[in-house]
């Protein structure tokens, strides 16, 4: 099986992989679910409850507007500042381009922007978030990329895989320079784009290729185009990255996607679906998907994973709008969306992947009106 110093390949079924990430702050067996801790907190839940993630995803833009590098500094850097002994991949700013378009503009240079918090204005470039992620301390950080929007003109896509590219060359010298943080080693992720473009997704691969970063993310997906068109790309992704090196599509995060990236090769997936969706009551699990602020749980007294409150208490204390609803809605998805991919693993490596997919895919997206 292939393996680098920072990624370890053990079992394959067709495309799908199980391996194992090597990272100062500890192993992290994949496919792997990232749940988001955007601030350096998981939304409603804390996180040292939450034994079940080898590894969480934060995010270099809000972090370096808040609470910023000198107090990260000054603290030893987010594992310390929030108390998180096991790794985390920050991603570098990018979507944030893509998301608050209103109030930034690109150059050559980076992007300039407006903070959503009080105006300021500020230049993030290649470098600038290299060094701002060094401060963070994250294992794994993302280079500074453009996400373009779903859909796109040939024309932005053009100029996002323009200013992508050569970011990334910018952001790997800045990197390769001091590859490590708080005296551990670090790795560096680039970023293929393309839109849902074939022929574009091979262009952008052939030109970061020669770069050589410690594993490979697939951006510009999950942006607003039907899964029809999301699903030959991620296909195409597993074809040309190489094997050696992980796999992390980003921003991907329902059910039926999770299990499509893992068919198709991926071994890193991360999103909010799961933590934002539970803060409106949807409760997800093997059986499905259920708004559990509908009337008929008011009087379902089944327990819900991982700790056994039933399924009238929640919905009791959604009713009373306790905040207690928010976490044990957010640790019951979390445990599920940790358990989905855990459970593709074992089957993975038992060589029963793609049947035991066809058996449950179905059930996880059905959407139960009461």
């Amino acid at each position: 099986m292939a393996q680098t110093p920072f990624f370890t390949l053990i079992a394959e079924e067709g495309a799908a992989r199980a391996g194992i990430l090597h990272t100062a702050h500890g192993e992290v067996p994949t496919p792997v679910f990232m749940p988001v801790a955007t601030y350096g907190a998981l939304r409603a839940f804390p996180h040292h409850l939450l034994q079940e993630a080898p590894i969480l995803l934060s995010n270099t833009y809000h972090l370096y507007l808040r609470p910023g590098t000198s107090l990260l500094e000054e603290a030893g850097g987010l594992h310390r500042f929030m108390g998180w002994e096991k790794p985390i991949l920050t991603d570098s700013g990018g979507y944030q381009v893509f998301s608050l378009a209103a109030h930034r503009t690109l150059s050559e240079e980076g992007v300039r922007f407006k903070s959503h918090i009080d105006g300021s204005a500020h230049l993030l470039t290649p470098e600038l978030a290299v060094s701002i992620q060094r401060s963070i301390g994250s294992d794994i950080q993302m280079v500074l990329d453009v996400c373009p929007p779903y859909p796109a003109s040939p024309a932005e896509l053009s100029e996002a895989l323009r200013l992508t590219h050569a970011w990334a060359g910018r952001a790997r010298r800045a990197f390769v320079e001091r590859p490590e943080a708080y005296g551990y080693p670090i790795a560096q992720f680039g970023i293929v784009q393309g839109g849902v473009d074939p022929t574009l997704r091979q262009e952008s691969w052939a030109a970061l290729a020669p770069l050589a970063f410690e594993g490979w993310a697939i951006g510009g997906l999950a942006v607003g185009e039907p899964f029809e068109l999301r699903k030959p790309i991620l296909h195409l992704m597993g074809q040309l990255l190489p094997s050696e090196k992980p796999r992390y599509v980003m921003g991907l995060g329902t059910p039926q996607d999770i299990l499509e990236a893992i068919a198709a090769g991926m071994d890193m997936m991360d999103c909010v679906i799961p933590t934002r969706n539970a803060r409106h009551g949807l409760i997800y699990s093997w059986e499905g998907i259920r708004n559990i602020k509908n009337a008929p749980y008011k009087n379902d007294f089944t327990p819900l994973p991982p700790w056994g409150y039933t399924r009238a208490y929640l919905h009791h204390l959604f009713r009373v709008e306790d905040p207690l609803a928010l976490v044990i809605a957010t640790a019951a998805n979390l445990h599920f969306f940790l358990e989905l991919v855990r459970v593709a693993r074992e089957r993975i490596v038992a060589g029963e992947f793609r049947v035991w997919r066809e058996a449950v895919e179905g059930q996880l997206m059905r959407r139960w009106s009461g």
